[in-house]
């Protein structure tokens, strides 16, 4: 079954908690985003709220998607670039697909309606996001359409020992 996908959502309790709950079952499967496993869901909390302070400040974007049960699902944040010479490209952050819903298409989706979202921005030419590498991610960005334009080699430290490539990755939206 598909997901809907929201663009700017108002932001209520049960949204914010829906984020946490996502944020914490992606780290817990292995995701990529900010935190390894065991996910501890006060320790991500505060990323989310810095997360919803740049919404309220207008400089982050949220898209959400809901399954047809209407639990968070999926998100993007598409936070705008503040310095005045690249204000022409916006970055895509903690993109996660609820494990439960992986493996059906919906991250190609969620990918797709991010980029959807982003060419309705007046003066936006590109998205820029990066990934840790080791985990096949960079394959699935190309096959979005992303192009790999930098990596840092062992640039995250995800344990001691286990350093990862920081890999930027570009998608020209013109």
């Amino acid at each position: 079954m598909a997901l809907t996908f929201t663009l700017d959502p108002d932001v209520t309790p049960a949204l914010r908690d829906g984020i946490l709950d996502l944020w914490a079952d992606v780290t817990d499967a292995g995701g990529s985003v900010g935190f390894v496993p065991p996910a501890d869901r006060e320790a991500i909390r505060p990323e989310l709220v810095r997360h919803l302070a740049l919404m309220a400040d207008g400089r982050t974007r949220l898209l959400v998607g809901h399954d047809s049960a209407g639990r968070v699902a999926a998100t993007a944040f598409v936070t705008f670039n503040s310095h005045r010479l690249m204000t022409h490209w916006v970055w895509l952050y903690t993109v996660m697909v609820h494990p439960r819903h992986q493996g059906r298409g919906h991250g190609r989706d969620l990918m797709s309606a991010a980029a959807d979202a982003v060419r309705g921005i007046d003066g936006v030419e590109a998205i820029r996001l990066t990934c840790r590498g080791g985990l096949g991610l960079e394959r699935f960005y190309a096959s979005c359409g992303y192009k790999e334009v930098g990596r840092v080699p062992g640039a995250i430290r995800v344990a001691a020992g286990d350093d990862r490539d920081d890999v930027i990755m570009l998608l020209p939206l013109t």
